[in-house]
């Protein structure tokens, strides 16, 4: 089989724009949660905006929700005010708002609101994640912001001030690249969580696969085609993530290392889990299924595109529009 063929097909059955009507309702949602933070904070808070999977477009469709950072100003809750009031007053304010519409639950370093399924049976889950700036009216000229760490997050205990960091610049590290790699990047990160999905509670969060996979392009030569850019990232996490000295520094903030998000035993799985991958999709090509399965759900819908859409064979037509796919 053609594994190169495969993941390109694994890659356009996962694209979030396929369930077009779930992402619209999540871009109301999101826009609903924005809008009534900006009332209730007025001055306070300056405007929240998207991060997370969507913002660096790496998300896929069988697993995703929005992320907004809420950055408010020093002063919003007082002088003396804490992280922990103003995560607490923000999920005082959301719990009150969507409690009949919506499961509202403390997180993290986020507040999870999950709403109840719809007619339709979509349910929409938007993750505000409350953040304030160093200094008063700081945040428009360095973009840090300080978390409040509800539960133990990796190495930062419960109840910890001391997350500093700069989401704008996480976004950038993928958007600022040259467009081919970061088309490549983008790929093998949407590839890699798609795996992730296969497996049941694992420890490894995506902004760690997605952190790993830039440092494989920065360190590596990886070239070829997606197959071959994917194994050399695979090799990458196998050969380095168990190093003594192997680092994974938060872009937003090169004091947070998200390699201590894992725990020696959990390093060592990693890298057998992608030795053990490596190994059985080289015995056997028709294992790359296994660990990188199309979405049953559109995989018919892609195989009908192809019918009118077979450039490598030198053959295009376009389908009649009452046969075109929304």
């Amino acid at each position: 089989m053609d594994k190169n063929l495969h993941l390109d097909s694994v890659i356009k059955t996962h694209q979030i724009t396929k369930e077009e009507q779930l992402l619209t309702k999540h871009k109301d949602k999101n826009k609903e949660v924005k809008e009534a933070l900006e009332k209730k904070y007025e001055s306070n808070i300056y405007s929240p905006f998207n991060s997370g999977s969507y913002a660096k477009n790496t998300a896929m469709n069988t697993k995703f929700d929005f992320d907004m950072v809420c950055p408010f100003k020093r002063n919003a809750f007082g002088s003396n005010g804490t992280l922990k009031q103003m995560y607490e007053d923000v999920y005082d304010f959301l719990y009150e708002k969507y409690k009949d519409v919506a499961n509202v639950r403390k997180q993290k370093v986020s507040i999870g609101i999950e709403f109840f399924a719809d007619g339709d049976d979509d349910v929409v889950k938007i993750d505000v994640v409350p953040g304030r700036e160093l200094n008063q009216d700081q945040y428009k000229d360095d973009e840090n912001l300080n978390l409040y760490v509800y539960y133990k997050y990796g190495n930062f205990d419960e109840g910890s001030e001391r997350i500093k960091t700069n989401v704008q610049a996480q976004i950038k590290n993928i958007k600022d690249r040259a467009t081919t790699e970061k088309d490549s990047i983008r790929k093998v990160i949407r590839l890699l969580k798609v795996w992730k999905n296969t497996k049941y509670n694992y420890p490894t969060k995506s902004f760690f696969l997605e952190l790993i996979t830039i440092k494989a392009f920065d360190n590596k030569n990886i070239s070829g085609n997606l197959w071959s850019k994917l194994e050399t990232v695979l090799q990458y996490i196998r050969d380095e993530v168990t190093g003594d000295s192997f680092t994974l520094k938060d872009p937003g903030n090169g004091s947070n290392d998200l390699i201590e998000t894992l725990t020696t035993s959990e390093r060592q799985t990693l890298s057998n889990d992608m030795k053990n991958m490596l190994e059985r999709i080289e015995d056997n090509d028709e294992n790359i299924k296994t660990y990188f399965p199309e979405n049953a759900k559109f995989v018919e819908e892609e195989e009908e595109s192809n019918k009118y859409e077979n450039k490598g064979n030198g053959f295009y037509s376009n389908p009649p529009k009452n046969e075109r796919f929304g």
